[in-house]
């Protein structure tokens, strides 16, 4: 294999129908800054995942003023549809504008993502009330939100494609944990705001127009990212790769590569419905199970999305020494074969609920760590960001945003004791579906101590 800061030879890029292309990584080109790459992956994910959480965590203050209805009830339910609205598109987002930064570059589709969110969050923080022009609010909200959800289909797999062609060979999947990382620090950020934003305010302050502000910080933290990537180099694989294939159709390669975008299904399934059963659907989980008050399961998520973010930063290191594939599939079996006994054990009161967050948000961690840069390298440059957005937009609509509804309606139906199942089995189906693709090369050089 080649040493760090070349490309790999022919002879060290994998063969066969699931190896990634030879141009896969960059070396390290003197005049290239990979630290501030990797901050421009990195940024617009935290204004991605702050720009969309925001909205549900803001839904129930602002829903009385923007959204009509014959109750409260009727208008959170409203507020909380174009939060589902925004989910149906986001597959839609991944194609557009997946092929726009396969076609325009990496650059050019990491401002248009950031750029869109920011806007969308803008226009919700000035819209006028429903009181003020009637069914416009809410057609101007839910314009706001599919104009989001077009952005962060495609934010994710063009920060993976960026990332998998600038990080160094020798610290790959530690970039990768980096760059994901921005996803947990948005959500986070989105629960201080309001904390906040409640502390200053108070409850009837944010009903009354407070909310807003949450907003116009979401807008300016992301001219803020679109002012650092615009500043960001273009990826050289890219270039490299555009200038050779001129303007030859993605489709043949596409199917060409139909197992590989199987098996990031699979993997996007299991990890995205794990992470909306914790870190959206476990309080009310814990609360129906008799195991701990909201309140409480809320407190223990806090100490849950430190073991997250401490799983994936250690995961990147270690698969940058032993590869990609050991670290996910057993974070994967953890969930899978694990998690139901753990959740057992909460309920039955011999597992203290912040336990059972700190261990099955750390396994979570380690797929999430690699995920960026590892399906990044299944596909060649000319449809990575297609390729990686549009079966991981799939599998986010599928099973994460439908997975709240899913929990609510079998606890509906008194059969609450099932919720931890459906995690615990996409997991074990992501975990089949990495043997579906081989290892990447590891760097010849070890990762100094």
């Amino acid at each position: 294999m080649s040493a760090p800061g070349t490309h790999p030879t022919p002879s060290d890029a994998p063969t066969g129908p699931t190896a990634v292309a030879p141009s896969a990584s960059v070396g390290a080109d003197p005049k290239r800054k990979p630290r501030r790459e990797l901050l421009a992956a990195s940024v617009g994910s935290v204004v991605e995942a702050y720009d969309w959480t925001i909205y549900g965590v803001l839904a129930p203050y602002f829903a009385e003023q923007l959204f009509p209805g014959s109750s409260p009830t009727a208008r959170l339910i409203a507020a909380y549809l174009g939060f589902a609205l925004g989910f149906l598109v986001r597959p839609l987002g991944s194609v557009i504008i997946g092929r726009l930064t396969d076609t325009r570059g990496r650059r050019f589709g990491l401002t248009l993502t950031v750029g869109l969110i920011a806007a969308g969050s803008l226009v919700l923080a000035i819209v006028p009330g429903h009181a003020a022009i009637g069914i416009g609010a809410p057609l101007i909200v839910v314009a706001a939100r599919l104009v989001q959800g077009l952005s962060v289909g495609a934010e994710n797999p063009t920060a993976a494609a960026y990332v998998t062609e600038t990080a160094p060979d020798r610290h790959r999947y530690f970039y990768s944990a980096v760059s994901y990382g921005g996803v947990v620090l948005g959500s986070a950020l989105s629960f201080i705001v309001l904390s906040v934003l409640l502390g200053v305010f108070g409850e009837a302050g944010v009903e009354d127009g407070a909310w807003r502000l949450a907003f116009v910080f979401g807008a300016l933290l992301g001219l803020t990212a679109l002012w650092i990537r615009r500043g960001a180099a273009e990826s050289e694989v890219f270039a490299e790769d555009a200038r050779e294939r001129g303007g030859v159709s993605p489709w043949p390669v596409l199917r060409s590569h139909l197992r590989q975008l199987a098996v990031v299904f699979g993997i996007a399934s299991g990890a995205t419905t794990v992470f909306y059963f914790l870190t959206v659907d476990f309080p009310a989980y814990a609360q129906d199970a008799g195991a701990a008050s909201k309140e409480e399961a809320s407190g223990a998520l806090l100490l849950g999305m430190a073991a997250l973010l401490t799983g994936m930063l250690g995961a990147g290191r270690v698969a940058d020494r032993i590869g990609a594939l050991p670290v996910l599939r057993i974070g994967f079996a953890g969930l899978a074969f694990g998690s139901v006994p753990l959740l057992a054990g909460m309920v039955a009161g011999r597992v203290p609920v912040q336990l059972v967050t700190v261990v099955l948000l750390f396994l979570l961690g380690m797929p999430l760590a690699v995920s960026n840069v590892f399906v990044g390298r299944l596909f060649p440059p000319a449809v990575r960001a297609v390729a990686v957005g549009l079966p991981t937009a799939l599998a986010i609509s599928l099973f994460g945003g439908t997975f709240p509804a899913l929990a609510e309606l079998l606890r509906s139906a008194d059969h609450g004791d099932w919720v931890p199942w459906w995690p615990a089995i996409t997991c074990a189906a992501a975990l089949l579906a990495s043997w579906g693709v081989r290892e990447h090369p590891l760097p010849a050089n070890p990762i100094p101590e």
